[in-house]
């Protein structure tokens, strides 16, 4: 359904809303007349009635869980309790004269009596249902959606990495996350060549052909350049800052290559600080 479509049906809803008040309208301030209100009072008795079933019903909408089958249950009540009264302002032809004044609204005593304690304690309910609904609408908060928790859990995982924990790789909200353990990590030093092999295990989902624009123009580099170029750039570093985020950063290669970096500069850190210590 387009928006033009949309529009039109919530127009059409208003209108008959207005018609169907205007009708209860006239029947509940003829009951409030019969139990003793004055014009005005009689005149906005029915907005307190017909009145707090759209506060209810917007409510019901905007609210969850408990809080939204409450604001149903007031709907409910007060739907029903303006289906009696109008009920018996059909069998009242009494009620229907301009000069009404204070009336029977039953013939039999206790019918009459519950009739009358219904009418005159909706107005008290409505304070007090009424509150209640605004003061839930108030403080509702709406629910974080599926998406919008996995990407912090993301992040915040991500950010373990840079103390040295477990490194975890970003992916856009929505995208499948490969939570299988990282294989162990062989330093470049007893692995000539890096094999893909490890990344080519995983599944992957089939995203089409990458647009020509959009390759990357730089050289692939193959895995003794990416390890000199670490060297060269973290000779500096003491041992705590080499982790797998701050050496993916600064080569700019992927996750996966920059653990296998991370461990290989660790242990020639190690190699070479026990040489020293044999030396001495």
């Amino acid at each position: 359904m387009n928006r033009t479509a949309k529009r039109l049906l919530v127009v059409a809803l208003v209108v008959v809303v207005g018609m169907a008040f205007r009708v209860s309208w006239n029947a509940l301030r003829d009951v409030a007349r019969a139990i003793g209100a004055d014009g005005t009072a009689a005149t906005l008795y029915p907005f307190v009635v017909d009145g707090l079933m759209a506060l209810a019903l917007v409510a019901a909408l905007v609210l969850t869980g408990d809080a939204r089958r409450f604001a149903l249950r007031v709907l409910a009540g007060y739907t029903l309790a303006s289906l009696v009264l109008n009920y018996v302002h059909g069998l009242l032809p009494e009620l229907h004269s301009e000069s009404i004044g204070w009336t029977r609204l039953a013939s039999g005593d206790w019918a009459n009596w519950a009739l009358v304690l219904l009418a005159t304690s909706l107005p008290v309910g409505s304070i007090y249902f009424g509150s209640d609904l605004v003061a839930k609408v108030l403080h509702h908060r709406p629910a974080i959606e599926p998406d919008v928790q996995e990407s912090a859990q993301i992040i915040s995982k991500g950010s373990m990495s840079d103390q040295g924990g477990p490194l975890v790789e970003e992916t856009a909200p929505g995208a499948e996350v490969d939570s299988s353990p990282d294989p162990v990590v062989e330093p470049i030093a007893a692995r000539p060549q890096l094999s893909m092999a490890a990344e080519s295990t995983r599944p992957r989902r089939a995203t089409g052909r990458v647009p020509a624009a959009a390759r990357s123009t730089r050289p692939v580099r193959t895995d003794i350049e990416l390890l000199d170029e670490a060297r060269s750039l973290t000779e500096t570093w003491p041992v705590e800052k080499l982790t797998g985020e701050g050496i993916r950063k600064a080569l700019r290669t992927s996750p996966a290559k920059a653990r296998v970096v991370r461990e290989t500069l660790k242990a020639e850190r190690e190699r070479d600080a026990a040489a020293v210590v044999v030396a001495g």
